[in-house]
């Protein structure tokens, strides 16, 4: 679990300094910001996909990525000024750009089983 939540924080790290629109400010914060992000992607965008599914079948799954957004903004929402987000589009690119960095953590770092 430390090992999953310090691949989280470095790929917050790697894409709030890869991204103009995004700031995580001091960096400590990333740490809180990998871990409201987990809790919202495993208690809240569940429930906001399920009653998004006619949508998400009828865009043959794009929505995801507007919820994926919504959730990282809902997370800059809550943090506050640590964490800051410009707009919905700096959202969507830092939740794609965060879903890449963290599957290649997790290709170079692999959690043991």
């Amino acid at each position: 679990m430390i090992t999953r939540l310090i691949i989280s924080t470095l790929a917050v790290l790697i894409t709030s300094y890869t991204l103009d629109g995004v700031h995580v400010d001091p960096w400590w914060w990333a740490v809180i910001v990998a871990i409201v992000l987990g809790f919202i992607n495993s208690c809240i965008k569940p429930i906001v996909k399920f009653f998004a599914l006619p949508v998400n079948i009828l865009t043959l799954g794009l929505f995801t990525f507007v919820i994926n957004a919504l959730m990282v903004l809902l997370c800059s929402w809550l943090i506050g000024p640590h964490f800051a987000v410009a707009n919905f589009w700096w959202a969507l690119a830092f939740s794609i750009v965060l879903t890449v960095v963290n599957w290649l953590l997790h290709l170079f770092f692999p959690s043991k089983k």
